[in-house]
């Protein structure tokens, strides 16, 4: 910048010389006038060139600086041009569609207090022995039901680690290539949504296992029940033995 200012100051010098030295050089020698050279004027002249070319350098500098700005300006307001919503939303509803087909007892706080009161309530003592075996069979067909589940919801959040591996890859590379504030939030957002939808699946795989385990004590605790019951209709003496006739042979 200093080399350049000086070539203009020695051309402006230059320009400004070139009409005294003509005033000198061609003036008609019939003339009686005298050319007068004035050092301190000439040097006002450079002086003020130079003043005006550094201003004008200085006005160049600073366009050139408000553009660089407008330009990070617009990198800072630029949309991130990847979205792994779409992806995220469908692993969040496979594993919720697992979780609505469960087997017999559903996720459902109405419909867990009714059929818990019907089939693991207090046993009916005066059930038969088949209504008590039905009710035993049901108890274990809501256990299988419930490990079952358990094993598919299992199935179904490992399947979801595959697509969230290629989601937080490419999430990562568009945060890393990010070229504004605006992007790199958008990509932080994003990779955020990813690791709740990974908890989303944790905690269906707790409560999927937490709900078979339920089920299995459940249905421990009523056999127990269904058991004291029958042991003690098997121990209460009923009527005594009756003699009565026997025939052995028809004569």
């Amino acid at each position: 910048m200093t080399f350049r200012r000086s070539r203009a100051v020695v051309a402006a010098a230059a320009l400004l010389t070139i009409p005294a030295l003509g005033s000198v050089a061609f003036t008609p020698p019939a003339h009686a006038w005298r050319v007068v050279f004035d050092p301190s004027n000439y040097a006002q002249n450079v002086l003020t060139a130079a003043r005006t070319l550094e201003q004008i350098n200085n006005q160049i500098v600073q366009l050139q600086n408000e553009a660089q700005m407008l330009i990070n300006q617009a990198r800072n307001l630029a949309s991130l041009p990847y979205s792994a919503l779409q992806q995220l939303q469908q692993s969040v509803q496979r594993t919720q569609q697992l979780l609505q087909e469960a087997q017999n007892i559903a996720f459902d706080v109405q419909q867990i207090d009714q059929l818990f009161q019907q089939h693991y309530g207090n046993i009916d003592l005066s059930a038969t022995d088949q209504q008590l075996i039905a009710g035993a069979r049901s108890r274990w067909q809501n256990t299988v039901g419930g490990l079952q589940d358990a094993l598919r919801v299992q199935a179904g959040v490992v399947g979801n680690i595959e697509t969230n591996r290629a989601q937080m890859s490419a999430l990562i590379g568009q945060s890393q290539g990010a070229t504004g504030a605006l992007q790199t939030a958008q990509a932080g957002n994003q990779l955020l949504a990813l690791q709740a939808q990974q908890l989303s699946d944790l905690t269906a795989v707790v409560a999927a296992n937490g709900r078979a385990i339920a089920l299995t004590e459940a249905e421990r605790t009523a056999a127990a029940e269904q058991g004291r019951i029958q042991r003690q209709r098997f121990l209460t003496s009923g009527a005594g033995y009756q003699p009565g006739n026997a025939r052995m042979f028809n004569n």
